[in-house]
């Protein structure tokens, strides 16, 4: 049996950067565990590669969820990554933080050290920004690289032409003083390759002598001696595998995400007893919070055909596609080197909102209705549209005992009315940035939801016909006081009447924020080496009070 100071299991976002911020002092040593194989394969890495990535269950936990009451029947395909960079090493690249409020109200939710002005100085750290923005919000010395979108297409510069005629203005930087506008996005992609977070800071961390990676290691259960945590049991190979204990003489740190972190703490008999008895699990400690909180985006995507120029749809056709595969090869350039996601819009639902409440996104393409990651044929742009700051909640939890049966995710997308309203608003305003004079040379007919639709109840059948994850799952171990009933882990995201034992992933998020939740993971993973180290935070950031958003 072997033994370390930290055990952490799963490499993703918040697993690759604890793994390199703790292993900075040499006479520490790490272990990292990930159930997946390593980052190798090609697809990986080639930007465009999401595509087939997306699908690829080498790599990929290939999640499904259960059907629920505004999804039409359907069960929502939820990918995860499983190989080193987890997530990161599959997602769409977007590079997105939230706005200011999201982190306050964290902070007043009775986080301390969680508020905006807390958390900017770890955004700083991480990050490499090339090009555009305030010295105030944006990091030049990190080890992140984040650049802005380069290939301008005439169909982006004609949706955004669009917005700005609507009253949305042009945002130079929604990572900056406010995110509300519309621009190119900025994304994790340095030189045509992707940045996951194993190529940021977990590679380079596994060149220090003190830091230790299995792969292939997929982890049963947490070892416990008394309510202290004091190791981890894996299969090695997965299904099959042999056992291996691995201990840890300082925490365990549980960084699987936000469906396999409270599957693996219910499997360990932490979480709700009426749920581990039945599924014959002794109760080692009774809260009842685990896996409860989910919440995520759901997106309807708005369809139109497109006249007088070509789309990504027959780009990635025929002689075309060895045109730009020759252009990648060579420059590192052109629709290969692309993110599923072109252009990034925020905006407000209603005139009283105080933020913007709605994220929308514009890409010169469309995919096959009901087969996510495939392209149709026929020319298309896609306006994809989503409520920011979700109130329906839902939930995930063991199905079984066996650590290898996918757990039930319910995430009771639109069940609250206020996201039913907000929905359809996105929807509403996804049409008019369709219809708008600028992109009339090249605007046909919108294919869907189709302009029979009108009333508010069509759009919201629309959006339960065909609405999908954005992929941003969180909220499962929430971070908050014990005496709330709901939270998992405390301000220093050590669970709750438990020792030697942290959450450190976008499970511990007490509510969903206004982004894409990848760069906001890495922050909280930075910020929880500091916590785990006993190191002091960095000064709270000085903000202008114009930055509002």
């Amino acid at each position: 049996m072997e033994t370390f100071d930290y055990v952490i299991i799963g490499s993703g976002s918040a697993g690759s950067v604890l793994a390199n911020r703790l292993s900075e002092d040499a006479t520490t040593s790490v272990c990292v565990l990930e159930a997946g194989p390593r980052d190798w394969h090609p697809y990986i890495h080639l930007p465009a590669g999401f595509i087939k990535t997306f699908h690829m269950r080498s790599i990929n936990w290939a999640y499904q969820q259960e059907p629920g009451p505004y999804t039409g029947g359907r069960s929502i395909y939820a990918p995860r990554g499983k190989t080193l960079g987890g997530s990161s090493s599959i997602n769409g690249h977007i590079y997105n933080r939230g706005q200011r409020q999201d982190f306050d109200t964290w902070a007043q939710m009775g986080n301390r050290g969680w508020g905006y002005a807390d958390v900017l100085p770890y955004f700083k750290r991480l990050e490499r920004r090339v090009g555009e923005g305030d010295e105030t919000y944006r990091g030049r010395d990190g080890s992140l690289t984040v650049t802005t979108m380069d290939w301008k297409d005439p169909l982006c510069e004609a949706f955004m032409a669009g917005a700005v005629s609507l009253g949305i203005p042009r945002n130079p930087d929604y990572n900056g003083a406010i995110q509300e506008g519309v621009s190119y996005c900025q994304r994790t992609i340095q030189n045509g390759l992707r940045m996951s977070a194993a190529k940021a800071f977990l590679h380079p961390a596994r060149k220090r002598p003190n830091v230790h990676v299995r792969t292939h290691a997929h982890a049963t259960n947490i070892i416990f001696e008394g309510k202290r945590a004091v190791g981890v049991r894996y299969l090695a190979g997965g299904r099959g595998g042999a056992p291996v204990e691995v201990r840890a003489t300082k925490e365990v740190i549980l960084s699987g995400g936000s469906y396999n972190s409270p599957q693996l703490l219910q499997l360990s008999g932490i979480g709700s007893p009426e749920l581990l008895k039945s599924h014959g699990i002794e109760v080692r400690h009774a809260l009842p919070g685990v896996g409860e909180g989910l919440q995520d985006h759901y997106a309807p995507r708005t369809v139109g055909r497109v006249k007088n120029i070509k789309t990504i749809n027959e780009l990635r056709q025929g002689w075309r596609l060895w045109v730009e595969a020759l252009k990648w090869a060579t420059t590192r350039r052109g629709l290969l080197a692309l993110s599923p996601t072109m252009v990034y819009c925020f905006w407000h639902s209603g005139e009283t909102t105080e933020s913007s409440d709605l994220q929308l996104t514009f890409t010169p393409a469309s995919y096959k209705e009901g087969v996510q990651g495939a392209l149709e044929d026929l020319p298309g742009m896609t306006v994809t549209s989503w409520q920011q700051r979700p109130e329906s909640r839902g939930y995930v939890r063991i199905r079984s005992s066996d650590p290898f049966q996918q757990p039930i995710i319910q995430t009771n997308y639109l069940t609250h009315e206020l996201d039913r309203r907000t929905i359809i608003a996105g929807m509403k305003l996804a049409r008019r940035l369709l219809k708008s004079a600028p992109l009339a040379p090249y605007y046909d007919y919108e294919d869907f939801p189709g302009p029979k639709v009108q009333s508010d109840e069509e759009f919201l059948h629309a959006a339960t016909l065909r609405g999908t994850t954005t992929f941003h799952p969180g909220c499962t171990c929430r971070m908050g006081p014990a005496e709330s009933g709901w939270a998992v882990v405390d301000d220093q995201l050590r669970v709750h009447g438990l020792q030697g034992l942290r959450v450190v992933d976008a499970s511990i998020m007490p509510r969903m924020i206004s982004a894409n939740l990848n760069a906001s993971t890495m922050m909280l993973a930075d910020k929880a080496s500091d916590l785990i180290r006993g190191k002091a935070a960095p000064e709270a950031a000085k903000l202008p009070e114009m930055a509002v958003a």
